[in-house]
């Protein structure tokens, strides 16, 4: 049959046309979406930032540089898919490789903690346990499958230049949006700290607090910044349970519940501490999160911006000197 005859209709070609396109919105809107929510505001980023402390990256600096390449990375697939570069040989083979990324991290998540609490995947915005968060990730790479098959995209003048100019931004903007704070040492203190309050009273610390080195934490259970530096020292806690961390706890006891299901800090050493004016005399003026490098009663470093200045690395130097 001569099939100039019966030529083929246009109608299958516009509909893979829409639906292609339909779908590489869609996948560059989850992809936008997701890297928002990490870095709208400090706490969301902090938090994202944290994940990879928790995944035994030592190092507070190098741990924001790799959260911060990967929201670059997750805006970088997002243009290069709605700027239609190079898609067939680049864009989708990207953006399969880095949600199966996200699958191994999930699926290490799961077996580390079980299938419990949220992921982090759509930062502060959308909470989702670790299955959902793969499952997501397996219809992501299913639809750019079919994108693959439906929708090849095309080749456009100076596709090179704006493949370049799309990759600085999307990396860049991370920094830019959550300036790199590299002052993550301690500053030297050199004060002398009695401890002795503490052991004035009942309950009182099982550990020796004024002998030998210590990082002591000074906390609210109402403060917002004393419960990020204390999920950080969770965080630190189960990385390295020989740091000698401890935290000294003082607010009304009806708060104490709400201060551990939010930092999960309740295996870090500590102390429910309800004599005020004694707390507020240790912690000093500065306000709280007070947070000490105690060496023998003498406050050698002070984090003076929190959690901030909470780093592991640093940490493993000091006890070692």
């Amino acid at each position: 049959m001569d099939t100039q005859i019966f030529p083929a209709p246009e109608q299958p070609a516009l509909w893979r046309r829409i639906t292609g396109l339909t779908l590489l919105i869609l996948l560059a809107a989850v992809f936008f979406f997701s890297a928002w929510s990490k870095i709208h505001n400090d706490n969301a980023f902090d938090n994202f930032q944290w994940t990879f402390i928790d995944l035994g990256i030592n190092s507070f600096l190098a741990a924001g540089i790799i959260a911060r390449v990967m929201i670059g990375l997750e805006v970088a697939l997002g243009l290069f898919l709605l700027l239609h570069i190079a898609l067939k040989k680049v864009t989708y083979p990207a953006v399969i490789a880095l949600l199966a990324i996200f699958i191994i991290y999930l699926i290490f998540v799961i077996a580390k903690q079980g299938n419990t609490g949220d992921c982090g995947c759509f930062g502060d915005k959308l909470a989702m346990k670790p299955l959902a968060a793969i499952i997501k990730n397996v219809v992501m790479i299913a639809a750019t499958f079919v994108l693959m098959r439906i929708y090849p995209g095309r080749q456009y003048k100076a596709q090179e230049y704006v493949a370049i100019f799309a990759a600085a931004a999307a990396l860049t903007t991370p920094f830019l949006l959550n300036i790199m704070y590299t002052g993550t040492a301690p500053v030297p203190f050199g004060k002398q700290v009695d401890l002795a309050p503490l052991y004035k009273y009942t309950p009182a610390p099982s550990e020796d607090l004024q002998h030998g080195k210590h990082i002591i934490a000074f906390m609210s259970l109402t403060c917002p910044h004393c419960k990020k530096a204390a999920y950080l020292m969770s965080i630190i806690h189960k990385q390295h349970p020989d740091y000698p961390l401890y935290m000294v706890l003082d607010g009304p006891d009806a708060y104490q519940k709400a201060f551990f299901d939010e930092t999960h800090a309740q295996d870090v050493p500590h102390l429910l501490y309800f004599h005020t004016m004694d707390f507020m005399q240790m912690a000093g003026n500065d306000g709280v999160p007070a947070i000490f490098w105690v060496n023998n009663g003498v406050v050698e470093y002070k984090s003076k911006y929190a959690y901030y200045q909470l780093d592991p690395k640093f940490m493993g130097e000091w006890l070692k000197k």
